[in-house]
């Protein structure tokens, strides 16, 4: 008897630990000092401060739960939101997510994602799937009805329709920099979330917001590296973003992670508007529905299942995971299902709940070291250089710790302080009142610093 209880205690004490260095409780961004803000037309291209702190306030978890606690707001500016009637400023949520440590598979009918909260990103920031609530109806005037600006649809949110819109790219004048807006005051994304303007080509063809109301994101797309967890989906699995090992072991070196969905090759839509067709100010075109696309399914590896995942080695699961990718095209621009979807792996069981109803421990981040960077690891870009007015710091990948950035004469003499906090990418120094001359840029982590030498030239 004494062996069976020493033998049980020994697994009881195993899985605990195991549970302690769970991704799941280890990879959220913890943040009760920073402040969100937020771009409004009148405020031009300067970010108005919050009074909500930003990314998520408290991890804790139990035996099978994880909770995080969090506003609902990125480090990041959000805003402006244009083109889509969407007026609505990002807003504080004071949500409890509750995520199981140990998702399963589902072995019965695969359950559909729903509109609004499919998931959380590390910063606290929802998941969206593809849909935005407007839908086909031949009635309407656009032939369109439900969202800002549209018809409300016959019963409301329970109107059935063959045809439902694709939020991606009929809305993409309404996102964000970050690609990113709020549904009510409920800010999130529907796809990979990185700006616009560092997806590695110009944000003309893909939105103009940059220009004014400039934001970062969540991280860069790094095409060397595996690209890093980026938060859980309602079943508990985790999502990344959108490169990764070729192979299901983990070998085969990084390629980008491609969704089996495609569009068809179709003019005519049973029920519907036809590709191409106008009804009012609204054209149709194809890949403007969700029903546009199809699955097909293949053996490749990099390529992903019907839910957008598939099982695989990544950095934080050695022995492998079920696991979603943030899906992009070979340009970067997002690829239907984007995250999740259209239906969860797992057996959805994560939610937002109103409290916490069992004893837990509150996980307080950097205890064991998993959040704290090896910047010698990471591609830092300073940029221009030489430059005459501003120097910006970029590091690519997923910024998981507050970073430090001062800036040295080669006399030793500090010229300038920024910082670049955890989740967000980048960060500016304003150099016009700086001499010409060689400076040094010093970036400095918890445990690591990376120096680089700039040229500040008038």
């Amino acid at each position: 008897m004494v062996k069976n209880f020493s033998f049980v205690a020994l697994i009881l004490a195993t899985s605990i630990c195991n549970a302690q260095l769970s991704p799941a409780i280890t990879s959220w961004l913890q943040n009760n000092t920073i402040f969100g803000s937020y771009y409004t037309a009148a405020s031009g291209s300067t970010p108005i401060p919050m009074t909500v702190l930003a990314n998520c306030q408290e991890v804790s978890y139990s035996s099978s739960w994880v909770y995080v606690k969090t506003r609902g707001i990125p480090i990041y500016p959000t805003g402006v939101f244009t083109g889509d009637g969407n007026r609505n400023l990002a807003g504080d949520q004071n949500a409890i997510y509750r995520f199981p440590l140990v998702p399963a598979k589902n072995t019965g009918t695969l359950v559909s994602t729903s509109p609004g909260n499919n998931g959380v990103f590390i910063n606290g920031v929802s998941i969206f799937d593809y849909q935005d609530g407007v839908k086909y109806l031949s009635t309407a005037v656009n032939g369109i009805c439900g969202g800002p600006g549209n018809p409300q649809c016959p019963g409301g949110m329970s109107y059935v329709s063959p045809w439902n819109r694709d939020a991606i790219p009929a809305e993409r004048k309404g996102f964000d920099c970050a690609k990113g807006h709020p549904a009510g005051t409920n800010y999130h994304h529907h796809q990979n979330p990185s700006a616009f303007k560092h997806d590695g080509k110009t944000s003309i063809s893909w939105s103009d917001i940059c220009s004014t109301y400039n934001s970062d994101a969540l991280y860069t797309i790094d095409t060397s590296k595996h690209s890093p967890l980026l938060g859980y989906a309602y079943d508990g699995f985790p999502i990344y973003g959108a490169y990764a090992y070729k192979n299901l072991d983990g070998t085969g070196g990084i390629v980008r992670i491609l969704s089996s969905y495609s569009l068809k090759n179709h003019t005519t839509r049973t029920n519907g508007p036809n590709v191409g067709q106008t009804i009012g100010t609204q054209t149709f075109f194809n890949g403007y529905f969700r029903e546009d696309y199809e699955y097909i399914a293949s053996t490749d590896p990099e390529r992903l299942d019907l839910s957008n995942g598939r099982f695989c080695v990544t950095p934080e699961y050695p022995n492998g995971t079920y696991a979603y990718f943030t899906t992009v095209n070979a340009d970067h621009s997002s690829a239907y299902p984007y995250i999740i979807g259209p239906t969860f792996y797992g057996t959805r069981t994560a939610s937002k709940v109103t409290g916490i109803n069992e004893a837990v421990t509150v996980y307080t981040a950097g205890t064991t070291g998993v959040s704290n960077l090896d910047l010698n690891n990471f591609e830092i870009n300073i940029f221009p250089n030489p430059s005459e007015e501003f120097i910006a710091v970029q590091i690519n990948g997923l910024n998981k710790e507050n970073l430090k950035i001062e800036m040295f004469n080669f006399e030793g003499k500090l010229i300038q302080t920024a910082s670049l906090n955890a989740g967000a990418t980048l960060s500016y120094l304003d150099i016009r009142t700086v001499y010409a001359g060689s400076y040094l840029v010093k970036i400095s982590g918890a445990k690591t610093s990376s120096n680089h030498k700039i040229v500040i030239s008038k």
